[in-house]
């Protein structure tokens, strides 16, 4: 089976997969709106209600409207919404956005996008970030170190403001098989992809708890579910991230009676950034239908949708990544198949770790945190 790189800096155009066959079939097969027409349009031609061509579109539309009532109302519940009134739109310009990785990848894309929107957005990141944008401020962290963050998350308030929203987005990953991993490998993984948002957490949240409101996106990936050869310490990392935000949750509500602060966690597939672009994918055009790579400006019009809305999400992209907890779930012989189909196991048998430069010309691991 042929193998290609899969990172494309700036795809033009959207590929026909899976995501688009789904989008399509939401806004039509699976939209309540749609299929109500049908059982109508029989009617119209003179068919009796209780006629199969009328009485089964009828129970198929009532079963979709009962599927969308059902998650509009558990949305509602999650984000102790109101059945008559929206919630006030978001001012962007009152926002302060904290975002870890930002110099580059998805957090990169994520900070401009966010400052044409006239928010002040704050980069911490163990290099500077390339832009343009006046409203973009850069602060030079290793966030794996609480010490850092905590001096310069005193600067930030002091100079800036309390954060509203906090992205912790930043990453790292070895591709080493686990007894090549070397303890600063190992320690290296965790303190970015995980201890870094206590940190953060510590550091920010006490704010957003005194004024009862904010929100946190946590960057956590499809391997945070799934295990394969040399993503051993990646995956434990991502994995830890999933509790991490449950445990934050319950917390706010029960704790901190703060509901008004929401938690948006995003469990993307393969992003095509600089991170994995190394990784070695299969190009048979079965693989790249059902399993797509996304671009970093879908992972970030997802943030920014959820920002928007005001309601804690959980965000699975693309569409196969809903399947990977059913996957922990079916027998191992099947699980093994899907194994075998996705190539996990042999992509990551020539990556190379990449780097950055800083004006010092020292080699640094990329820090934005992108699958």
């Amino acid at each position: 089976m042929s193998a290609s790189s899969s990172y494309d800096p700036a795809p033009i155009y959207d590929s026909v997969d899976i995501d688009m066959v789904v989008k399509v079939l939401s806004q039509t097969a699976f939209s309540p709106f749609f299929t109500c027409f049908i059982p109508i349009f029989y009617i119209f031609q003179g068919y009796e209600f209780v006629n199969p061509v009328v009485l089964i579109p009828s129970i198929y539309c009532a079963a979709v409207s009962a599927f969308w009532l059902l998650k509009w109302i558990s949305q509602l519940y999650r984000n102790q919404g109101s059945f008559f009134f929206k919630p006030k739109p978001l001012d962007w310009s009152e926002q302060i956005v904290v975002i870890t990785g930002g110099a580059s990848g998805v957090g990169e894309l994520l900070a401009n996008t966010l400052a044409v929107r006239n928010v002040t957005v704050v980069v911490l990141d163990i290099k500077p970030i390339v832009t343009e944008n006046y409203n973009i401020v850069y602060y030079q962290c290793d966030i794996s170190k609480w010490e850092e963050v905590e001096a310069v998350s005193k600067k930030i308030i002091d100079e800036i403001g309390q954060p509203t929203m906090l992205v912790n987005n930043a990453g790292v990953v070895q591709g080493k098989l686990i007894i090549d991993l070397k303890p600063e490998d190992v320690y290296q993984t965790f303190g970015v992809n995980t201890l870094a948002h206590f940190w953060t957490l510590k550091a920010f949240l006490p704010g957003m708890i005194k004024n009862k409101t904010g929100h946190i996106v946590t960057m956590s990936s499809v391997m945070g579910l799934v295990g394969c050869v040399r993503m051993a310490d990646y995956s434990a990392s991502k994995a830890a991230l999933m509790i991490i935000n449950e445990s934050l949750r319950y917390e706010l509500d029960k704790v901190y009676d703060a509901p008004g602060i929401r938690t948006t966690i995003v469990c993307p597939g393969h992003i095509l950034t600089p991170l994995f672009s190394t990784v070695r994918l299969p190009s048979n055009p079965f693989f790249q239908f059902f399993v797509p790579s996304i671009a970093p400006v879908t992972v970030v019009k997802a943030i920014i949708t959820a920002l928007d809305a005001q309601q804690s999400q959980t965000i699975f992209l693309p569409f196969y990544t809903n399947l990977s907890p059913v996957v922990r779930m079916i027998p191992s012989y099947l699980r093994d198949l899907c194994q075998k189909f996705s190539g996990a196991d042999y992509s990551m048998r020539d990556f190379t770790k990449v780097t950055a430069r800083r004006s010092d010309e020292a080699d640094l691991p990329v820090v934005n945190g992108k699958d």
